[in-house]
């Protein structure tokens, strides 16, 4: 560890071996938490280079424990969370709006570092139980058409690193592999992110798979359509912007889709929006992030007609009963 903190002392880059034997060594428990807090925070101190984050994302995906739901078609929407907006849970929620218009989804989640409230959190406080069986989730799949994947069961670097990333409690390169290694491997995914630079790395990253994606980035930092803003896609067929007004909506005020502070406060809003009984600002957050899921899964369908779809599975309470279903699982 100490020649790789004195790499980072002196501002260079790894290479995507380099990178990959790096995080192969923390899930194996080689360091310390002392040097990985070290090098986490130094880490942190610097943009990361495609080939680090492939070399991480390799490393991950190598490691964790497989999951083959056999069924086609899956889309996860996941965020890297790392934006610093203490949001509500909208992707988690637009998961369910997606299952509920006839969708798979398997949902990549993890506990909140930077916010408030993570999928996770917000997933364990409303009663469901995580678990890694495989039975299990091909079973919330055929009744929910959704499973629920939480990060720490499916990599072993994860659950050996989640005490130091909530200790830190600041969004780190970990937030930045999330959506990336969902051991599902869904062949359909939308992803936020907080920043343009990490959007363009993503993009580089995902053309070189044989995924269709949506790579979502809010112009003002959000890691998801938020409304607030006008925001910028990069998918399989290119760049583009997406102005709030062209899509018929009024922009957005950040108090109007923040979640408060507590996984409570967060759960409460997350079980308005599921009984129709949320802010139009909620819900249309909501339905814009379940739209672009839905675009992605059907690169042909105009945005008007996604979002339709979604509206249709969350006011005929379609998502809630999904919701519903995957909690008895």
């Amino acid at each position: 560890m100490k020649a790789i903190l004195n790499h980072l002392f002196e501002n260079r880059s790894f290479t995507k071996e380099e990178s990959k034997n790096i995080l192969i060594n923390i899930a194996q428990g080689k360091y310390n938490p002392a040097q990985m807090a070290a090098f986490i925070t130094a880490y942190n101190m610097r943009s990361s280079t495609v080939d680090e984050l492939e070399g991480f994302r390799d490393a991950m995906l190598e490691l964790c424990l497989p999951v083959n739901l056999e069924v086609e078609n899956l889309i996860d929407l996941c965020g890297t969370g790392g934006d610093g907006k203490d949001t509500f849970n909208i992707s988690t929620l637009a998961s369910f709006v997606v299952a509920g218009a006839g969708y798979p989804v398997a949902k990549h989640g993890n506990y909140g570092v930077s916010s408030g409230s993570g999928s996770s959190n917000v997933m364990e406080y409303l009663g469901y139980q995580f678990t890694n069986d495989i039975y299990t989730l091909k079973r919330s799949i055929d009744t929910a058409g959704i499973c629920f994947l939480h990060a720490p069961l499916f990599n072993p670097a994860m659950k050996i690193i989640a005490p130091i990333r909530k200790e830190l409690a600041v969004k780190t390169f970990f937030n930045m592999l999330g959506p990336m290694v969902n051991p599902a491997k869904p062949k359909n995914q939308m992803v936020g992110v907080f920043s343009l630079e990490l959007a363009r790395v993503y993009a580089y990253l995902y053309q070189k798979t044989n995924k269709n994606y949506t790579i979502v980035h809010a112009l003002d930092g959000y890691d998801e359509v938020s409304l607030t803003c006008d925001f910028k896609t990069f998918s399989n067929a290119g760049e583009q912007i997406y102005k709030v007004e062209d899509l018929g909506f009024q922009k957005l005020a950040p108090a109007q889709i923040s979640s408060g502070h507590t996984v409570p406060e967060a759960a409460a809003v997350f079980m308005d929006v599921l009984n129709n009984e949320a802010t139009q600002a909620q819900t249309n957050v909501v339905l814009c992030n379940a739209a672009m899921a839905i675009k992605t899964i059907h690169p042909q369908k105009s945005f008007a007609a996604s979002f339709d779809e979604a509206s249709v599975s969350l006011h005929s309470k379609k998502a809630l009963k999904s919701f519903k279903l995957l909690i008895q699982n």
